[in-house]
């Protein structure tokens, strides 16, 4: 009598979705620190000018393009020093689950799409892709050299509300240069905060940070000054750009959101950070866009 046999297959392991995948990568979530103040910029250059859907479209694009082709290239670049981080070991290029060439693929339509969308806004717009593309690319490097590469970083997302502004009115002010102020000391702010995280891995891996540098307490204190003169230029904004009440409001709420976030970040208690980088930043750009957009509707 012969025993019948029977193959049987291992059950295969489902494919992740390459879109969420790469999404992951690049933290494409994270776009709403940044959009929503270069769609503030936007909404204050349209008064008298106005703004069209394509145009407003093609705003958000550059801005979707040229963030992820940021966070493409620092996924690249910083691929051996992320696989030594054990907070950073886990992101897809160390893992394996992203190739090199595929991130670098993805960096360069990102480039592409970024660049084709500025075309769109105007041969401006277009001209100074290189000038914002040398800052995107520029930061994953800084830390390498200057502990100041947070202000590096902050200075590279600033570019998005000046050329928000610059694709609807064609030109440069006082306006964009305090919204610039805001959003390069509030992203460097809270991109204090988070180096916190990594101060001691930091420090062995011979890389450069406020908090590698001057320690927890210190890189607190540089934290809150940044975020300071973020809310200076904020409120200085009120009069300059003829704002009223809705703004005004907007900008308390923002303040008060700042207050929260450096109130649950403290020496002795880390354990927050994450509540203060994720959700009160994302609240903070969301809160005044909307106190933007309304001061502008109701003036």
């Amino acid at each position: 009598m012969t025993a019948s046999t029977s193959t049987s297959t291992a059950p295969e392991t489902p494919r992740s979705n390459p879109i969420l995948t790469f999404g992951r990568m690049v933290k494409f979530s994270h776009t709403i620190f940044a959009l929503p103040f270069a769609l503030a910029a936007a909404a204050l250059a349209a008064r008298g000018h106005g703004l069209s859907i394509p145009r407003l479209l093609a705003i958000v694009v550059a801005m979707a393009g040229a963030r992820t082709a940021a966070m493409g290239f620092n996924r690249i670049v910083d691929r051996h020093i992320d696989a030594r981080n054990p907070r950073t070991a886990g992101r897809e290029i160390p893992r394996g689950i992203v190739s090199t060439r595929a991130a670098w693929a993805l960096t360069a339509l990102a480039t592409a799409v970024f660049i084709g969308a500025a075309a769109a806004l105007g041969p401006l717009c277009l001209a100074l892709t290189p000038v914002a593309l040398l800052l995107l690319f520029g930061y994953s490097l800084t830390k390498r050299f200057t502990a100041l590469c947070h202000l590096f970083l902050g200075l590279a997302i600033a570019s998005g509300p000046a050329g928000a502004w610059i694709a609807v009115r064609g030109d440069f002010g006082w306006i964009p240069g305090l919204m610039m102020i805001a959003v390069g000391t509030w992203i460097a702010g809270f991109d204090v905060l988070y180096a916190l995280s990594d101060r001691d891995f930091d420090r062995t891996a011979g890389l450069h940070s406020i908090p590698a540098r001057l320690g927890v307490r210190g890189a607190l204190a540089v934290s809150a000054a940044l975020h300071a003169v973020t809310l200076a230029a904020l409120a200085l904004l009120l009069p300059v750009a003829g704002l009223g009440i809705a703004y005004g409001a907007g900008v308390a709420v923002v303040g008060a959101l700042l207050l929260w976030e450096h109130w649950i970040v403290r020496p002795n208690d880390l354990s927050r950070l994450g509540m203060a980088f994720f959700n009160l930043n994302g609240y903070v750009s969301v809160a005044y866009l909307i106190a933007v957009v309304t001061d502008v509707l109701i003036r």
